[in-house]
């Protein structure tokens, strides 16, 4: 179990890192560009919020088969098939998360405003130099939010898991997973106990984004 637990927890960890990384200049994009393209590009992001897990995580799958068009773009790089694989996990986590963590920050960022740039553009700073010191300043609370939520989404995810991962032992077998190992085995103590430790850690997630978010944003005022 204690295995189970890391392995969910680095698959958190490394897939937020990799959200915020790509997902916040995603965020300033959808957020200030005028480009007609966007809304179509955001709602590409939200598919993973409406589309059955099942239904992204076939495609995730072809996409990482041994054919696969993602396979074969990885090639070169001499990265082998991703399916049923931790970097497999990674990716796929990182789709399926992607608006949980761009749309807050999208939010924060249109919420700051034009000013605050505009002043900064006065002051004749560097437009990145403007984005580090004053645009990502003003949306730390929409960045904490992605954050949480994306790690806290990606711990709870299964659709996705099951498709594109299995339930390999110390390889792909998350939290969730156990669970359906669990009930299958008709071991319902354990899972009523692994259950109520993820439903006491959403609730605490929940709880925390919105006590902190509160405090950063009176902070900002």
């Amino acid at each position: 179990m204690i295995d189970t637990i890391l392995l969910t927890v680095q698959l958190a960890t490394v897939s937020t890192l990799v959200l915020l990384v790509a997902g916040t200049p995603l965020a300033w994009w959808l957020a200030k560009s005028p480009n007609r393209l966007k809304e179509g590009v955001a709602t590409v992001v939200a598919l993973p919020m409406v589309l059955p897990p099942t239904v992204l995580g076939f495609y995730l799958l072809v996409a990482m088969s041994p054919q696969g068009p993602l396979t074969a773009a990885l090639a070169p790089l001499g990265i082998a098939p991703l399916a049923f694989t931790f970097p497999g996990l990674v990716v796929g986590s990182v789709v399926y998360s992607m608006p949980f963590v761009v749309n807050p920050i999208r939010n924060a960022f249109e919420a700051a405003g034009e000013r605050p740039m505009e002043v900064a553009a006065t002051l004749r700073a560097h437009p990145l130099d403007a984005f580090f010191t004053v645009a990502l300043p003003l949306a730390s609370p929409g960045i904490l939010t992605g954050a949480i939520l994306g790690f806290a989404h990606t711990i709870g995810e299964f659709g996705v898991v099951l498709m594109i991962g299995g339930n390999i032992p110390g390889q792909t077998k998350v939290l969730s997973m156990s669970i359906l190992d669990y009930v299958e085995t008709l071991q319902w103590a354990e899972a009523h106990r692994l259950s109520t430790l993820m439903l006491a850690f959403a609730f605490s997630v929940i709880l925390a984004m919105t006590l902190i978010e509160k405090r950063l944003r009176r902070r900002l005022r």
